[in-house]
């Protein structure tokens, strides 16, 4: 079984085969899985919100009009698209490829979901980036705050997900902490929980893996 215990085990040995590079790597979890149905394909696109965040943050955009995009500015947000804004995107097919790829998580006010699947959707909808709805009222603060905390977690039609769980500066046990939401957070998605779980790897970026294979 894949315990809390095995994790430990994993970050430890991983932390280990570390080859040093003249840049701080990140702790890389993958885990795959076995037993499922090749009739009904695994589609996993989670977002989990981590106990400890890293150094280096996500970058989250804000999609919204009036009050809403002043309070996402005024909270920080790394990018804010106003209704005119998304407007004047709908003919720059480049610039929403670019804006796709620099942003990690993506918001935006419920009113303008609509126009917001028409001009982005089929650019942020392969990459699973769609944006989550907010209301006009919603604790914006609150909310960039947790996605700063935050990892996606995906898996398109494959026996393996990935995502990263933390950096080589973070103490071991605050990566454990991450390792093991994520891997609750994934489980709760298999049809089979626990059971679905073939085994994980953890390794830093360019370093060795270290390896558990569910027996």
């Amino acid at each position: 079984m894949l315990s809390a215990e095995s994790v430990k085990q994993l970050v430890q040995d991983a932390r280990k085969k570390t080859v040093k590079r003249n840049f701080t790597q990140a702790f890389e979890l993958i885990l795959t899985f076995k037993e499922l149905n090749p009739k009904q394909p695994l589609n996993l696109n989670e977002v989990v919100f981590l106990p400890h965040p890293f150094e280096k943050r996500p970058r989250v955009c804000v999609i919204a009009s009036g009050d809403l995009a002043l309070r996402a500015r005024n909270s920080g947000a790394d990018l804010v698209i106003d209704g005119g804004e998304l407007d004047r995107l709908a003919n720059q097919k480049r610039e929403i490829r670019k804006i796709a790829s620099n942003y990690d998580f993506f918001l935006a006010e419920a009113s303008l979901m609509p126009k917001v699947g028409k001009i982005l959707g089929q650019y942020f909808g392969p990459r699973g980036k769609m944006p989550t709805p907010i209301a006009p009222t919603a604790p914006l603060e609150q909310i960039l705050e947790r996605y700063r905390s935050a990892v996606r977690v995906r898996s398109r039609n494959q026996l393996a997900a990935a995502c990263k769980v933390g950096d080589e500066k973070m103490a071991d046990e605050r990566i454990i902490d991450n390792t093991l939401a994520v891997i609750d957070a994934v489980v709760k998605k298999l049809p089979l929980g626990l059971k679905n779980i073939g085994g994980a790897i953890i390794k830093l970026t360019m370093s060795p893996p270290a390896t558990f294979k569910v027996k």
